[in-house]
């Protein structure tokens, strides 16, 4: 582990965060060392969360606030988990391309990650840049996700406020009666209020909300904003610090800590243990003949995953 490169990086030096990002995200050798020495430096940035349909605004919508709360002397961290690349894997859009007024601000970090394929629309190592940007002193977090719809539920797992943002006169007012989606939100903004519908838009998610339970008693309250023209922001950062007042003294707030760290639990035992598996049984490239067969249907899959579970360890009694 390149200890000059994590003294830099508690220096504040941005160019070191940039690169412990990389490294984290790319999985390099020494990644999990890197991650196991920030760990105990985390815990004490606010994380928000925003998702919603494209094209509802989502990116306008990050960089008001942003502005907002840098006026109140906060260094924020943006994460925007872009759609990614067929041929690169990597983000299609840039994060200084989407959000221009931010990108020469040095208490705002930005920064774009790919989904990489991960139905969540959360990359499977957003988690850790989360922590890198923790340790790093930002907050708060800003999880901006790509706009898939019922996929995004894996939003709440790591934020502790979830915006659900909606625009009226896209069908969203339809959109927000999916499953998932109401329990998604802790506030949900009308963003695009100057448009025709948003009472219409309002009322099918007033109607949704009171059918719905939600644990704790927090109650989601509803924010219309117009964030090309900078209306319902402030009011917006209000109603985001009450939900997070709320659930910080909340029994809620607590158990969602628990499903959030044993979910990361999972998900980090799941990548580790397949990794081990196939290094184990389809070293030097052995792995790439075995999908050939199975695409040429001289081998069945099953018995192939049977294989690994008995070769490895954890598959012996």
């Amino acid at each position: 582990m390149d200890n000059e490169l994590l003294q830099q990086f508690f220096e504040g030096d941005t160019r070191a965060l940039a690169r412990i990002i990389t490294r984290v995200e790319n999985r390099s050798a020494d990644s999990l060392e890197i991650l196991q020495q920030l760990f105990p430096r985390t815990g004490k940035a606010e994380i928000i969360g925003v998702t919603g349909s494209p094209g509802s605004g989502k990116s306008t919508l990050v960089d008001r606030l942003a502005v907002s709360y840098r006026q109140k002397g906060k260094k924020l961290g943006i994460i925007a988990v872009d759609p990614s690349s067929p041929f690169t894997g990597g983000a299609i859009l840039g994060d200084r391309i989407r959000m221009q007024t931010l990108g020469t601000d040095p208490g705002i970090y930005i920064r774009s990650m790919a989904t990489r394929g991960h139905l969540g629309g959360l990359a499977t190592a957003t988690a850790d840049v989360v922590s890198v940007l923790d340790a790093a002193g930002k907050d708060p977090i800003v999880v901006e996700t790509v706009g898939v719809g019922q996929d995004e539920i894996e939003i709440v797992k790591l934020a502790d406020v979830s915006l659900v943002v909606l625009v009226p006169g896209m069908g969203d007012d339809i959109q927000a009666l999916k499953a998932g989606i109401m329990e998604i939100g802790d506030v949900f903004v009308i963003n695009k209020c100057d448009r025709p519908g948003v009472d219409k838009m309002e009322r099918a998610v007033l109607a949704m909300l009171s059918l719905a339970h939600r644990a704790g008693g927090w109650q989601p309250p509803i924010v219309k904003t117009s964030a090309t023209k900078g209306e319902g922001i402030e009011e917006l950062v209000e109603t985001i610090g009450r939900c997070q007042e709320f659930f910080r003294t909340s029994s809620h707030r607590i158990q969602k800590k628990r499903e959030a760290a044993r979910q990361r639990l999972m998900t980090l035992l799941e990548e580790r243990l397949v990794n081990t598996a196939l290094q184990k049984v389809f070293p030097n490239g052995e792995l790439n003949r075995v999908v050939d067969e199975i695409a040429e249907r001289r081998q069945d899959p099953y018995s192939v995953v049977e294989q690994i579970i008995k070769s490895s360890t954890f598959g012996r009694s």
